[in-house]
């Protein structure tokens, strides 16, 4: 016996609505056309699956043990059906981005708020590590969109390149937030606090004071632009800052002042070049590569204790 589904589910609905009329309204089908349905199936199941009482239809015993068995699969593929119509919508589906630490804690979550946002049923899977780790991931297939600090170790990634400022951070009562820059000549003997020796940062300040003829003094070496911001506030030093950890803190406690000659970072939005990104994953990159381009344009460059406040707003 091969039973069409669109019988089953002409059956299906009927019995939950009572009425061929309401079944012809929930599967947007004629009524004529529901009664041929259901006349095709009693045709073929040899059974009566309905008694008619008052203008409804009354399912019999056998209607009743057949709706048992069918209602898990018309209600798994009308599942399916919706699946399909929110994939199609971009209301559903997995997001899978991973990022950089500094990244993280403001920058990444705020995104990816306002993205789920009209996306109620959309799954997210987000992580932060070191950006070597998320260029691994990224490779493996275990997150579709990645941001990570350059250099890139591996050709079969797509980029995108963006390039920021650090910006200089102080304790809130140093003297040193008199003066409108800072250089090496004034921050000659500091004490800062720095990142590993391999880092971009770190390189670059290091030959920025050299070039000035200046002695650059190293008083904190640690892995996290978060960690260091945390020391500048406890008065241990200052430290040049990805730009995004200065301007997602909300607990304020230190001033920011440009530095010349700048020391910049590079990031970049990483794909896999061996998989095609979902319809998810493409929309994500666009608004992510969008931010990324209007947060360098809008660096905030000065920091007061307290709420967060920029020179150029």
């Amino acid at each position: 016996m091969s039973l069409r589904f669109r019988q089953l589910q002409a059956f299906h609905a009927i019995v939950e609505t009572g009425t061929v009329t309401g079944a012809a309204d929930q599967l947007g089908i004629s009524q004529p056309g529901i009664s041929n349905l259901l006349s095709q199936l009693e045709r073929q199941t040899r059974l009566k699956l309905f008694e008619r009482s008052k203008g409804r239809l009354i399912p019999t015993p056998e209607a009743g043990v057949l709706y048992q068995e069918i209602d898990t699969v018309v209600r798994g593929l009308d599942h399916v059906a919706q699946a399909v119509t929110d994939l199609q919508n971009k209301q559903a589906g997995q997001l899978q981005v991973a990022s950089p630490h500094s990244l993280s804690f403001g920058l990444m979550p705020k995104l990816i708020a306002e993205f789920s946002a009209d996306k109620p049923d959309l799954s997210i899977a987000f992580q932060s590590n070191y950006s070597s780790k998320v260029q691994e991931w990224v490779l493996a297939g275990l997150f579709e969109v990645g941001i990570c600090e350059l250099p890139i170790l591996y050709d079969a990634l797509d980029t995108e390149l963006f390039q920021f400022e650090t910006v200089c951070a102080l304790p809130e009562n140093s003297p040193l937030a008199r003066h409108d820059v800072l250089t090496p000549d004034i921050l000659e003997d500091e004490p800062f606090v720095v990142m590993g020796p391999d880092h971009m940062t770190h390189r670059r300040t290091r030959e920025a004071f050299h070039n000035a003829g200046k002695r650059w003094r190293t008083r904190v070496h640690s892995h996290l632009f978060k960690n260091n911001l945390s020391f500048v506030k406890e008065g241990m030093g200052v430290s040049l800052l990805d730009p995004f950890v200065v301007h997602f803190d909300r607990e304020g406690g230190f001033v920011t002042r440009p530095f010349r000659p700048a020391v910049t970072i590079e990031l970049a939005i990483i794909t896999s070049k061996a998989r095609p990104l979902s319809t998810i994953g493409q929309e994500f990159r666009k608004i992510l590569s969008a931010e990324m381009k209007a947060f360098g344009k809008n660096q905030p460059i000065q920091r007061r204790t307290g709420a967060a406040v920029s020179s150029n707003g």
